[in-house]
């Protein structure tokens, strides 16, 4: 990873994100503490001293999250340093993570459950968690995006052989959240897996802001990184429905997979007109299909924006530049409609009927008493329905302009009110350039622009399988056998003694080798070997990932001479029963939500028999006017199911299991 240290830019967004969510924590926590006080009395003097309390806690929050909005608005640090005139592209920011120590619980694992010396794997149990602290600040490149991958490959391999799906180890994961700041915690090895993945995404992001927009290969780069970024959230989403925070809920993954690909079609955009657009007919016919097709893609995201439950917690900025792209884009089409209406007059040698059919592809439908024809032909519905359009245009950068006056994240972007600015003169220009004695005759609606691209923006599934990762915990023997699923009895010393050059029993399988058609009678038999033993080492040799040849070798090269092994036997397992707070989808777990809103429970049917839930994180954004929002932490221990009092999200807030 990168130098945490390091006084980048990028870092010191980071930085300051790393410190509001730690003080949006506090004041999660403050209120938590004052909505437990408020509901405990009955003193009117303590409730309003409460109230005026949970008052200014709530207004702090407000502001916390405003500047949150800031750091996330706050594109021009990842924007390519070079001298550019494009509107800025949006990234994702990282979501910030506390330290986990894998130590004790994995080496308590791998002693209890594989019956082996766990000071053996200190160093392996360190470079998993050397990787997991690299990947909180990874390189803005491919290199990057591989060790994320690499890590999250290698959390595979964790799950499998650590976590059994029964119960948890013991280790904690803590992830804030990206738009709120609000922490959630879990035990769930799941909720680090969806964290990781997200940061993949938002790292793809960076690196499409980053590209250079002047350069064919920059905006190639750009529209790769940006279609991969919404592969990997689009995977997310379907692979994790239940989702542990807001950041990654499927209605705000969405928005998000729509706002990259948004992106990537700007990218394109740009891209085709990169080396200039000629002023020819059938040339800006192409580009308003094209343009046009931009500004519906960032109307399509503006409403995505403007819809529940993503409303109360996309960035306000980020919506309204989705809105501004928009206008600005359909301006544009309009704008480049009204120059092949006033500028390409038809002239003898034209082609007639292409032009026609190339026109007529722009409109849905045209306005009464025109023929597409007649007004090629005709100089003065050209120049009518051109000034029409000419109108539109500047009614959208006009209202580009405004939307961006309001927004005060956005107006302090400069290049952004230097484009505008640009393309609002421009069209003003060319509307004071044609003749303006008849505008008061002139009762023309330009119809809208029908989007066509040519170029088909898709996301792109992530390729996990091009990274190639190492179990660290290899050691531990072939996966499809030594995992958290499997239970085993502790190695036991067998002493061979060869009889007659026979063994007194056959091998079979691959790594590793199993016992069986053993002879009853056999020495081995005697000494205590089964049927179905699988053996770990030979000779004080350890042979789990050998063959049948190998381990026959091995046993043969001996000679007479007594030789022991060490075997394992298989236990009985109860069907692999899968916790309440999981379920699979597409052969994964899914988390559910650690937030969620405290419910009212004066409206809860007391004749329902509800199922036990945990306490949990929370910051209630949809029920504010019901101030039910807490901090709880999960509490619940092995057997709690059984406890007949009733838990409300306020209880157990100060148990042992609790993190702070």
């Amino acid at each position: 990873g990168c130098n945490p240290l390091a006084e980048t830019g990028r870092s010191k967004l980071q930085n300051q994100r790393a410190v509001l969510n730690q003080q949006i924590l506090r004041a999660v926590r403050m209120r938590a503490g004052a909505e437990n006080l408020l509901r405990a009395t009955t003193n009117n003097k303590v409730r309003e001293q409460v109230l005026l309390e949970l008052s200014f806690v709530n207004s702090d929050l407000q502001i916390l999250k405003e500047e949150l909005e800031g750091l996330n608005i706050s594109v021009e640090v990842y924007q390519n340093a070079e001298e550019t005139f494009s509107i800025p592209l949006v990234p994702l920011g990282l979501k910030e993570t506390k330290d986990v120590d894998f130590t004790l619980p994995l080496k308590d694992f791998i002693l209890e459950h594989y019956s082996q010396d766990s000071s053996e794997y200190e160093d392996e149990i360190a470079d998993l968690m050397d990787l997991r602290q690299a990947c909180r600040t990874p390189s803005r490149d491919e290199a990057g995006i591989e060790m994320l991958i690499s890590y999250f490959l290698q959390l595979g391999y964790v799950e499998n052989r650590f976590f059994p799906p029964t119960r948890h180890i013991g280790v904690l994961f803590t992830w804030y959240d990206s738009f709120t700041g609000v922490p959630v915690c879990q035990q769930n090895l799941l909720l680090e897996k969806a964290s990781v993945l997200f940061n993949i995404g938002a790292l793809y992001t960076q690196i499409g802001t980053r590209c250079n927009r002047q350069t064919q290969a920059g905006l190639e780069n750009a529209v790769d990184a940006f279609q991969k970024a919404a592969g990997v959230l689009s995977y997310l989403k379907e692979t994790f429905t239940h989702t542990p925070s807001y950041d990654m809920s499927p209605a705000m993954l969405s928005v998000l997979v729509k706002m990259m690909l948004a992106q990537a079609q700007e990218c394109v955009f740009e891209q085709i007109g990169l080396s200039g657009i000629r002023n020819e007919f059938f040339t800006l016919v192409k580009m308003t299909q094209e343009v046009a097709k931009v500004g519906e893609v960032y109307m399509l995201v503006n409403t995505a924006m403007n819809q529940e439950p993503v409303k109360e917690n996309i960035p306000y900025s980020w919506s309204k530049l989705a809105q501004i792209k928009s206008d600005h884009y359909k301006a544009l089409a309009h704008y480049f409609t009204a120059t092949i209406l006033c500028d390409h007059e038809l002239q003898p040698g034209d082609d007639e009927d292409q032009q026609e059919k190339a026109l007529s592809q722009l409109y849905d439908y045209v306005p009464e008493g025109l023929m597409v024809l007649a007004v090629l032909k005709d100089k003065v519905q050209r120049k009518q329905l051109g000034k029409a359009h000419l109108r539109k245009a500047i009614v959208y950068h006009e209202e580009a302009l405004r939307v961006c006056g309001l927004c005060k994240k956005l107006r302090n972007i400069e290049v952004l009110q230097e484009v505008l600015t640009a393309a609002h003169k421009r069209s003003l220009l060319k509307y004071a350039q044609q003749e303006t004695e008849d505008d008061f005759l002139s009762l023309i609606q330009a119809p809208d622009i029908l989007p066509k691209t040519e170029h088909k923006i898709e996301t792109i599934a992530p390729q996990f399988s091009k990274v190639k990762v190492k179990d660290f915990f290899h050691k531990l023997g072939p996966l499809t056998v030594f995992s958290a699923k499997q239970r085993w009895t502790a190695p036991r010393t067998i002493c061979l003694h060869q009889e007659a050059g026979e063994l007194g029993f056959s091998l079979k399988g691959g790594s590793p080798v199993q016992v069986y058609c053993l002879d009853p009678v056999c020495s081995a038999a005697s000494a205590g070997l089964k049927e179905g033993d699988y053996i770990v080492s030979v000779g004080g040799v350890d042979c789990k990932w050998l063959g049948v040849s190998e381990v026959l070798e091995k046993l043969r090269s001996v000679g007479k001479q007594p030789v022991e092994m060490e075997v394992i036997s298989c236990q009985d397992t109860a069907a692999s029963l899968h916790s309440k707070s999981a379920t699979y989808s597409m052969g994964m777990q899914k988390t559910y939500s650690l937030i969620c809103l405290a419910m009212d429970e004066d409206k809860i049917d007391q004749t329902k028999k509800a199922p036990l839930k945990l306490p949990f994180l929370s910051w209630g954004t949809k029920n504010r006017q019901k101030a039910a929002s807490t901090l709880c932490l999960p509490s619940a221990v092995a057997g709690s199911s059984q406890i007949k009092k009733k838990l409300s999200p306020f209880t157990l807030f100060n148990t042992e299991s609790s993190l702070y």
